[in-house]
């Protein structure tokens, strides 16, 4: 399997018109679109690279029962890749790529792991409760809950965002992890945590994503208010805020002239593949983050700083 990250190997000069300055770029993938959220990735071209062969796990989440949303692609599926290379079971609630999900399943049991996929709709609390109470009768616990499920849709105006656009992203972004997290709540125990996806787009105001930015504020919110009401239960809560990752998000999100530009704006030159955040997300569900609560954690190749 071929870990270059490259396409084609080419850069290419993209105008900043902030800073009015010309920025060399490396293109992450060409041009395409895809029509539904929240994507597939088995459509991608070139396909996302969601494991570094070259890591080892060394038993950080030895017995650790994790659940990830969205867990079937994009930084979700590396999650639960590194996650079992580090001894966790986990369970991947999806909506419907059935697809995706089966090929994560498959590579999972190829490293010897466990995993539970549950297909639904996060913004119905009644699957919510539902995957907290498989996961029980599978498992037996909950140590891991990552709330990394998320729409996002393109629109150049406010005026644009018609009720049922800004509905839905703010249930699947806001509401699907507020019920699955008071679901969880009475299983997670001392050393338990919890880790929630938000945005680089939160800090600096992507003006063609206003309802999503919206709600990936919010989330940054909700990730310090919790977890001050539960540092003295010793579960920990932190936000991850990942740059431009190639994910089926963006060739659902984005017009597909936009995607070869994509992570042009960081001072890297270059968006990421989700393995390379996967070491992120086992750093904040073990024991090495052990007095880090309330947190985010910035991957985004330096387009945000400070």
């Amino acid at each position: 399997m071929n870990y270059d990250y490259k396409f084609g190997n080419k850069f290419y000069n993209y105008y900043d018109k902030i800073g009015m300055q010309s920025t060399e770029y490396q293109i992450l993938a060409p041009k395409q679109k895809q029509n539904e959220q929240p994507g597939m990735e088995y459509l991608m071209t070139p396909k996302p690279i969601f494991d570094n062969p070259n890591y080892q796990g060394s038993g950080k989440l030895k017995d650790k029962v994790a659940i990830i949303t969205g867990g079937d692609s994009g930084l979700g599926k590396s999650a639960a890749i590194y996650f079992v290379k580090e001894g966790a079971k986990v369970v991947i609630p999806y909506y419907n790529e059935h697809i995706d999900a089966k090929d994560t399943l498959e590579y999972i049991e190829s490293l010897g792991g466990e995993c539970l996929l549950l297909a639904g709709d996060i913004t119905d609390k009644n699957f919510c409760q539902k995957i907290v109470d498989c996961t029980i009768e599978k498992f037996g616990k909950i140590d891991i809950l990552v709330n990394n499920a998320g729409v996002q849709y393109q629109t150049d105006s406010l005026n644009l965002i018609s009720d049922e656009q800004f509905d839905w992203t703010m249930k699947v972004n806001i509401y699907g992890m507020f019920y699955l997290t008071r679901a969880t709540l009475p299983y997670l125990k001392s050393g338990a945590s919890i880790i929630n996806l938000t945005s680089v787009t939160a800090f600096y105001g992507d003006p063609q994503l206003i309802d999503y930015v919206t709600t990936k504020g919010a989330i940054v919110g909700f990730t310090r208010a919790l977890a001050r009401n539960l540092a003295l239960k010793n579960i920990r809560v932190n936000a991850i805020a990942p740059g431009f990752f190639w994910t089926p998000l963006q060739p659902a999100c984005w017009v597909e002239d936009k995607i070869p530009s994509l992570g042009a704006m960081a001072a890297m030159g270059r968006g990421a593949m989700p393995y390379e955040l996967a070491p992120t997300f086992v750093f904040l569900a073990s024991d090495d983050s052990s007095y880090v609560t309330g947190q985010v954690f910035h991957n985004n190749g330096g387009e945000v700083m400070g």
